[in-house]
């Protein structure tokens, strides 16, 4: 497998994850844990799979390709860990954040409608980001950034990363479950992955319009 090949997989893995699965045995759960620690845990990853690869795992998991309470467990340690580095990352970079111009690895747009949205609704941010693509690899930086303590970010973060991981994956596993979702599994994991990203493609596209 070449360099392109291993990237393509590493970011579009809710596309093969029945495959993948299948190929990498018990070394998935790894794999998956990297994934959702990296687009929690690094600022600059918001592209990775999140929302989508948590319903696809929990659907897989329902026909019998992994373990429900497994991915449960690891992956809301993994989202809690990355809110942690993330917020770590923020708390240590401060108030100079605010004049870092947009670059490939920095979405200052993004940032500002965090803040805002932080502002606005205070901790809580912290447990609705997480399902808000985009929003929810920023929100635990702005935390960070806005100097919350510790203590109360850990609260909701722990709240906020077990609720993200535990809904999406019991709520796959419900849809898995179905007896013709098991028999047309590939068609069901396809409409989980587009479904999901419909509201940032809508977002994507009014920004391109208004921009020109």
């Amino acid at each position: 497998m070449d360099l392109s090949n291993i990237i393509d997989l590493f970011l579009h893995l809710d596309k093969h994850l029945e495959v993948v699965a299948a190929t990498w045995g018990i070394w998935i759960y790894a794999l998956l844990f990297a994934i959702i620690f990296v687009e929690t845990g690094i600022v600059a990853m918001p592209f990775l799979p999140g929302d989508s690869l948590l319903f696809v795992a929990g659907a897989l998991a329902a026909v019998g390709g992994m373990s429900l309470p497994a991915l449960m467990i690891l992956l809301s340690i993994a989202a809690i860990a990355g809110d942690a580095v993330n917020y770590s990352v923020g708390r240590w970079a401060g108030p100079k954040v605010f004049s870092w111009e947009s670059s490939r690895w920095f979405n200052k747009e993004t940032f500002n409608k965090t803040h805002e949205f932080y502002e606005k609704y205070g901790p809580i941010t912290i447990v609705v980001g997480r399902f808000l693509p985009f929003i929810r690899t920023f929100t635990p930086f702005v935390a960070g950034v806005a100097q919350m303590s510790y203590r109360k970010f850990a609260l909701f973060n722990i709240i906020g990363g077990i609720l993200w991981v535990c809904s999406l994956t019991a709520l796959g596993f419900l849809v898995g479950n179905h007896p013709w979702v098991k028999s047309n599994f590939s068609l069901v994991a396809l409409a989980m992955i587009v479904v999901p990203s419909l509201p940032t493609v809508c977002v994507l596209v009014k920004h391109m319009v208004k921009s020109r």
